[in-house]
Protein backbone atom coordinates (compact mmCIF):
# COMPACT_ATOMS: atom_id res chain seq x y z
CA UNK A 1 0.00 0.00 0.00
CA UNK A 2 1.62 3.44 -1.18
CA UNK A 3 -0.60 5.94 -2.01
CA UNK A 4 -2.58 8.39 0.43
CA UNK A 5 -5.33 7.65 -1.15
CA UNK A 6 -5.04 3.82 -1.14
CA UNK A 7 -4.64 4.23 2.75
CA UNK A 8 -7.90 6.37 3.02
CA UNK A 9 -9.72 3.61 1.29
CA UNK A 10 -8.27 0.86 3.55
CA UNK A 11 -9.10 2.87 6.65
CA UNK A 12 -12.47 2.95 4.68
CA UNK A 13 -12.42 -0.78 4.46
CA UNK A 14 -11.96 -1.10 8.07
CA UNK A 15 -14.49 1.00 8.81
CA UNK A 16 -16.85 -0.93 6.97
CA UNK A 17 -16.13 -4.04 8.50
CA UNK A 18 -16.56 -2.51 12.17
CA UNK A 19 -20.21 -1.45 10.62
CA UNK A 20 -20.71 -4.63 9.17
CA UNK A 21 -19.91 -6.34 12.73
CA UNK A 22 -22.29 -4.23 14.44
CA UNK A 23 -24.96 -4.80 12.16
CA UNK A 24 -24.17 -8.86 12.92
CA UNK A 25 -24.31 -8.59 16.64
CA UNK A 26 -27.05 -5.70 16.75
CA UNK A 27 -25.77 -3.57 19.69
CA UNK A 28 -22.07 -2.35 20.37
CA UNK A 29 -22.55 -3.85 24.17
CA UNK A 30 -23.30 -7.23 22.13
CA UNK A 31 -19.71 -7.00 19.88
CA UNK A 32 -17.69 -5.96 22.59
CA UNK A 33 -18.64 -8.77 25.04
CA UNK A 34 -18.53 -11.56 21.96
CA UNK A 35 -14.37 -12.73 22.24
CA UNK A 36 -15.05 -13.00 17.98
CA UNK A 37 -16.52 -9.72 17.78
CA UNK A 38 -13.68 -7.68 20.41
CA UNK A 39 -10.58 -9.24 18.76
CA UNK A 40 -12.19 -8.22 15.18
CA UNK A 41 -12.71 -4.58 16.37
CA UNK A 42 -9.98 -4.24 18.08
CA UNK A 43 -8.21 -5.62 14.84
CA UNK A 44 -9.46 -3.24 12.60
CA UNK A 45 -9.24 0.31 15.23
CA UNK A 46 -5.58 -0.90 15.60
CA UNK A 47 -5.20 -1.12 11.62
CA UNK A 48 -7.25 2.29 11.35
CA UNK A 49 -4.65 3.96 13.72
CA UNK A 50 -1.46 2.67 12.12
CA UNK A 51 -2.58 3.81 8.77
CA UNK A 52 -4.00 7.01 9.68
CA UNK A 53 -0.30 7.59 11.27
CA UNK A 54 1.35 6.96 8.08
CA UNK A 55 -0.65 10.08 6.69
CA UNK A 56 0.91 12.15 9.28
CA UNK A 57 2.32 14.52 6.21
CA UNK A 58 0.05 14.38 3.79
CA UNK A 59 -1.29 18.04 3.38
CA UNK A 60 -4.62 16.95 4.45
CA UNK A 61 -3.71 15.32 7.91
CA UNK A 62 -4.99 18.14 9.96
CA UNK A 63 -8.49 16.83 8.81
CA UNK A 64 -8.06 13.70 10.27
CA UNK A 65 -7.65 12.59 13.70
CA UNK A 66 -4.20 10.93 13.33
CA UNK A 67 -2.40 11.56 17.25
CA UNK A 68 -5.96 10.42 19.27
CA UNK A 69 -6.12 7.41 16.86
CA UNK A 70 -2.59 6.36 16.95
CA UNK A 71 -2.88 6.48 20.91
CA UNK A 72 -5.71 4.10 20.51
CA UNK A 73 -3.60 2.04 18.26
CA UNK A 74 -1.02 2.36 20.96
CA UNK A 75 -3.05 1.40 24.10
CA UNK A 76 -4.76 -1.79 21.98
CA UNK A 77 -1.30 -3.25 21.33
CA UNK A 78 0.78 -2.12 24.32
CA UNK A 79 -2.48 -3.05 26.67
CA UNK A 80 -4.23 -5.30 24.97
CA UNK A 81 -6.29 -6.78 28.23
CA UNK A 82 -6.54 -3.70 29.91
CA UNK A 83 -8.17 -2.21 27.14
CA UNK A 84 -11.29 -0.06 28.38
CA UNK A 85 -14.50 -1.19 26.37
CA UNK A 86 -16.67 1.87 27.55
CA UNK A 87 -13.40 4.00 25.30
CA UNK A 88 -13.53 1.44 21.92
CA UNK A 89 -17.49 1.65 22.26
CA UNK A 90 -17.13 5.58 22.61
CA UNK A 91 -14.51 5.32 19.50
CA UNK A 92 -16.97 3.32 17.42
CA UNK A 93 -20.18 5.05 18.24
CA UNK A 94 -18.76 8.69 17.31
CA UNK A 95 -15.45 9.01 16.29
CA UNK A 96 -15.44 6.72 13.55
CA UNK A 97 -18.79 8.17 11.80
CA UNK A 98 -16.76 11.60 11.32
CA UNK A 99 -13.57 9.82 10.23
CA UNK A 100 -15.25 8.20 7.59
CA UNK A 101 -17.11 11.72 6.35
CA UNK A 102 -14.13 13.24 6.97
CA UNK A 103 -12.46 10.67 4.59
CA UNK A 104 -15.08 10.31 2.31
CA UNK A 105 -14.40 14.32 1.75
CA UNK A 106 -10.87 14.31 1.17
CA UNK A 107 -10.90 10.73 -1.84
CA UNK A 108 -11.79 12.78 -4.05
CA UNK A 109 -10.02 15.66 -4.06
CA UNK A 110 -6.47 13.75 -4.22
Amino acid sequence: MSSAKQKLEFILENISNIEEFKTKYKTIEALLTDSMGYNATLMCLFQIGETLHKLRDESFADKLPIKGTYDVRNFIAHDYEGVNKVIIEDVIRLHLPQLKANIEVILPKI
